[in-house]
C-alpha cells in the first residue's frame, strides 16, 4: 500500500534533489535527499525521522531565539506528526528520511509489547546524536541497494528496529523491551525454513516471515537468531546464494533467469552479490565448469 507523505511531497516542490526512494510493504517510506540553498517549512500528517548522512554543518533550525545550527554526519532530527518546523539549508546536506504514521507506531506497540495506547507521542528532536540510530541506518539503510527486491527484508528489518528504538527511547511510553528467551520450536522453524526455500524468488519481508510463525517481527527476529545463530535477512541471503551457486554450476538456465529465480531483479546486482560471496562472477564459475 502506498500513501502520500506531506514532507516528501513538500521537498519535491523545493530545491531538494531526490536521490532514491522506496516504499516498504508495510507502508513505511524511505527517501534519500540532497539539498542546498533552500528554506523549508514542514507540518506533516505523519512522523519523520531525518538522518544526516553527510555535511549539514550549515543547516539551521528556526527557534524562538533565532536560527540555530548543530547538524553534521550522524546527527538526527525527529519531527512528530503535526509539529511545525522551519529549516534554512545554507550549504550541502545529504540526508535520509523515514516516514511513518501513528498507525505504524501503534502496530509496533501492539506486536512487541501487546499494548495499545490511544496514541504514541514522539519527542521533537533537533540535531541529536544516538549511536544506535547511526549504526542502524549506516549498516542497513546505506549498505544496500534500495531498488533490489532481494533487499526488502534488510530494509524492513532496519525500519522496524529504528521505530522500535524511537518508541522505546523518544516517546511518551518508553516501554522496556520484553526479554525473549529460547528459539523457535522445531516444528515452526521447519515450516519457516521451508517457506523461505519455496519463496526465494520473492521480495521476502520480516513481516512475511513473522506472519508465518504467528509472531511479532521483534519476537520472530530474536527467536530466529537464537535458533539459527544469524539474523533472518542474513539467512535468506545465504540461501539465495546457495541456490544460485547450484543453478549456475549444474543448470543450463540463462544467468538472468537464475538471478530472478533467486530474488534479484537486476543481473548486475546479482553478479556483484555472487562475486562477493564466492570470489568469482556467475559467468566465471559457469565457464570454469564447462
Amino acid at each position: 500500500m502506498s500513501r502520500a507523505y506531506d514532507t516528501f511531497e513538500k521537498l519535491r516542490q523545493q530545491n531538494a534533489v531526490l536521490r532514491e526512494t522506496v516504499a516498504l510493504n508495510s507502508g513505511i517510506q524511505l527517501a534519500a535527499w540532497f539539498n542546498k540553498h533552500d528554506t523549508v517549512t514542514v507540518k506533516s500528517n505523519h512522523h519523520t525521522l531525518s538522518l544526516y548522512v553527510a555535511d549539514g554543518y550549515e543547516s539551521y533550525h528556526k527557534t524562538s531565539n533565532g536560527w540555530k545550527n548543530g547538524g553534521g554526519p550522524d546527527r538526527f532530527c525527529l519531527m512528530p506528526q503535526e509539529s511545525e518546523s522551519t529549516w534554512d539549508i545554507r550549504d550541502d546536506l545529504s540526508f535520509v528520511h523515514l516516514y511513518c504514521t501513528d498507525e505504524h507506531l501503534r502496530e509496533i506497540g501492539e506486536k512487541i509489547w501487546d499494548k495499545s495506547p490511544a496514541s504514541i507521542v514522539l519527542d521533537e528532536k533537533t540535531f541529536a546524536s544516538d549511536a544506535k540510530i547511526a549504526m542502524l541506518y549506516r549498516q542497513f539503510l546505506l549498505g544496500c541497494d534500495w531498488q533490489q527486491s532481494a533487499n526488502q527484508l534488510t530494509l524492513s528489518t532496519a525500519s522496524t528496529l529504528l521505530l522500535t528504538h524511537l518508541v522505546q527511547n523518544y516517546s511518551n511510553v518508553q516501554w522496556k523491551l520484553p526479554v525473549v528467551t529460547g528459539g523457535l520450536s522445531p516444528f515452526v522453524l521447519r515450516n519457516i525454513l521451508a517457506y523461505i526455500d519455496a519463496n526465494l524468488s520473492q521480495p521476502l519481508t520480516l513481516c512475511d516471515l513473522a506472519g508465518q510463525a504467528s509472531l511479532s517481527e521483534y519476537h520472530f527476529a530474536r527467536m530466529f537468531r537464537q535458533s539459527m545463530n544469524m539474523a533472518p535477512h542474513q539467512y535468506v541471503m545465504q540461501q539465495r546464494m546457495e541456490k544460485a551457486k547450484a543453478l549456475v554450476q549444474f543448470g543450463r538456465e540463462p544467468l538472468t533467469d537464475i538471478a530472478l529465480a533467486c530474488g534479484f531483479s537486476s543481473a548486475s546486482h546479482f553478479s556483484n552479490r555472487f562475486k562477493s560471496s564466492t570470489g568469482v562472477t556467475p559467468s566465471q564459475l559457469r565457464t570454469a565448469k564447462a
